[in-house]
């Protein structure tokens, strides 16, 4: 692609290392001190190859492709913004179930469709799931006046955050499918790890008020005193049918570039709660969206989806969704192929419906009536029986009525 592209974003050389306005891309460095390489050049030991430098060159040029693939794919993006309404139609006309791949001679009676697709938001706290929620809302609201759906904390440090589970069904109103906000994650994996089993194995509530082992008695109060009796709770719990893994571009790039273990753990705790056997459908782990992509420029932003893809193991143009808080076509687009893919996936791993438990529900219930039917059976036969005898039974003859008064005089001789 050229420089005076369709999008104008500014393109690699040929190192793949810098792009052509000089700002540095790619974190690795043009050295490689550990093996005392330098890029394009292959170390020979004792007359043949060394498999460091190999694999090195190998590494090198899977970063160079990856970053050529992530380039495009923000080029192709512009490209497809004429197709906008056509793609936001196609997620409007979406139905739960609807877009299961049939293969295996299963047809969607034989999984069980929810009535409307549940989408959960996790990630840390202060990575913008609630901003994200009001973007989404927002591709597909009418009015574009409408007050924003999600509490948004303005600074998330000194905020509560989100603590009480909230549905948005998008659009309003619309039973096709839902988004989740949640609770930010715990710097303690294992507190995450509870959580998350919780909503993957037991559902979700809207307006439940979720409350951690190792939250303090202070925090406790001041919740149970917002909830107010939790008299908003639903009484409906849905199973989640796919996730959508919200983190902070900002904090990824200091992760990346800070040497401080604060800032290093946040990496570690993106990768270690991503990895979370909870979160996966199946082979499907989460879609992963970066938000705050605004107060970054193009090469940090394309630096941070490819720390993420080498970090949490996963395609980085494909599965990883640059989504800044901005509202343009390019936002709106990125966020319907979001939304698409999520959607696709979560229809894809629907779960089979338990034969060998539907059968034996299936013969209790026959037997059941077949039992109803037989006691029914003897109940009318004998009902029938008595009221046979009853008019049967011979009338009693009636005795004969002597009018002793009559014959007193017989008596008297």
């Amino acid at each position: 692609m050229g420089g005076d592209g369709v999008s104008g974003f500014p393109i690699v050389d040929e190192d793949c290392l810098v792009l052509q306005n000089g700002d540095p891309l790619l974190s690795r460095k043009v050295e490689d001190t550990s093996y005392g390489l330098v890029f394009g050049e292959v170390e020979e030991v004792d007359g043949t190859v060394s498999p460091f430098s190999l694999e090195f060159e190998a590494n090198k040029r899977q970063s160079c492709k990856a970053l050529k693939e992530m380039l495009l794919s923000y080029d192709e993006l512009q490209g497809r913004v004429h197709s906008l309404n056509e793609a936001k139609t196609k997620i409007l006309s979406y139905t739960p179930g609807g877009w299961m791949e049939k293969v295996g001679g299963m047809e969607l009676s034989s999984y069980k469709v929810p009535k409307t697709t549940t989408l959960l938001l996790v990630g840390p706290k202060g990575s913008g799931k609630s901003s994200l929620v009001n973007r989404i809302s927002k591709v597909f609201e009418d009015d574009k006046f409408a007050p924003e759906r999600a509490q948004v904390s303005y600074n998330y440090s000194a905020g509560d955050g989100t603590y009480f589970l909230q549905e948005y069904r998008v659009p309003r109103g619309s039973a096709s499918f839902c988004l989740y906000d949640t609770r930010g994650l715990s710097d303690d994996s294992a507190y995450n790890s509870e959580m998350l089993k919780d909503w993957m194995t037991k559902g979700v509530c809207h307006g439940e008020l979720i409350i951690r082992s190792c939250d303090n008695s202070s925090l406790r109060e001041r919740m149970h005193c917002k909830a107010r009796g939790n008299g908003g709770r639903s009484s409906e719990i849905r199973m989640v049918n796919f996730v959508i893994y919200v983190v902070s571009g900002l904090e990824v790039l200091k992760s990346m570039d800070s040497k401080t273990e604060e800032h290093n753990g946040y990496a570690q705790m993106i990768a270690t709660t991503f990895n979370c056997p909870y979160l996966s459908f199946k082979d499907a782990r989460p879609v992963v969206v970066v938000t705050h992509g605004d107060l970054l420029s193009l090469p940090d932003r394309a630096r941070v989806r490819m720390q993420l893809g080498e970090l949490l193991g996963v395609p980085p143009t494909k599965q990883i969704f640059d989504i800044p808080e901005s509202c343009d076509p390019l936002t709106e687009l990125t966020i319907i192929d979001m939304l698409r893919y999520s959607l696709e996936h979560a229809d894809k791993n629907l779960a089979h419906k338990d034969w060998v438990a539907e059968k034996v529900h299936r013969s209790r219930r026959s037997s059941a009536c077949v039992y109803l039917i037989i006691i029914l059976g003897i109940a009318i036969i004998l009902i029938n029986r008595q009221a046979v005898r009853i008019r049967r039974a011979p009338e009693p003859e009636p005795e004969d009525s002597i009018e002793w008064h009559t014959i007193r005089h017989i008596w008297s001789e």
